[in-house]
């Protein structure tokens, strides 16, 4: 299996920043770690092992990205100005710098995203925000309202990157189409106190004319084991 480990001097976050790529053709899976991962993790926990054909016969290639967690939405003695920017600044990031990179490497455009637990905010936060740019968004065991991490404090910086805040007000046509034509996968657990964010964002979505599959897993399902499974399970698309 084809493995990469990449490390550049990011201009939009002004530090050093690293990746590693799995795979060598095939739809280009964007993955995000869980709150104050690294881009190892998913490696680390066997979630790579999980898609071992997949990579192994070019039907996908992974581009595993670092967070920045700890420098922007946990950052608690920072502003939560600042917080909302670093996070401005890690998309930034990601547009210019990894996915292009992305193009670089493989020219398959169907662009996925997917994380678990915080991960999965990053995934589907960031799939909505580029409806051009991704295609599919898996989000597991995801809290998708980003204001409990802000105190209280409320710009447009934060605003824009919460989806329960902005989906529901979002009305250009040209957006609403592509999120309408996007593959939207949100698993959770029954019993997994995340629950309620993803089935108030699956009902947003819905509230838009925007599609997506909302899967209730048994139990509490917030941890590896369960997120290795669902990967295996929902990464084709299938259930």
């Amino acid at each position: 299996m084809n493995r990469e480990y990449h490390r550049w001097y990011s201009p939009s976050l002004n530090r050093d920043m690293e990746l590693l790529i799995f795979g060598h053709a095939g739809a280009r899976l964007l993955v995000f770690p869980t709150s104050l991962g690294k881009y190892y993790e998913w490696e680390d926990r066997g979630m790579i092992g999980v898609l071992g054909e997949h990579l192994e016969r070019g039907w996908l290639q992974l581009y595993c990205v670092d967070s920045v967690d700890a420098e922007s939405w946990y950052a608690r003695r920072s502003h939560p100005g600042a917080r909302a920017w670093r996070h401005v600044q890690y998309d930034n990031y990601l547009t210019r710098e990894v996915v292009p990179l992305m193009g670089q490497k493989n020219n398959n455009r169907f662009t996925l995203t997917a994380g678990a637990s915080f991960g999965a905010y990053h995934a589907v936060n960031y799939a909505f925000r580029h409806p051009d740019l991704i295609q599919r968004t898996l989000g597991f065991s995801g809290i998708y309202d980003i204001r409990q991490w802000t105190d209280g404090f409320h710009d447009d910086n934060v605003y824009y990157n919460n989806p329960l805040e902005y989906l529901p007000n979002e009305h250009d046509p040209w957006r609403l189409d592509r999120l309408r034509a996007m593959d939207i996968i949100l698993v959770t657990g029954k019993d997994d106190p995340n629950r309620a964010s993803t089935e108030a964002l699956s009902g947003v979505l819905w509230n838009k004319g925007i599609g997506n599959a909302l899967r209730l897993w048994d139990g509490w399902a917030h941890d590896w084991p369960w997120w290795r499974d669902m990967l295996k399970l929902y990464v084709g698309g299938h259930d």
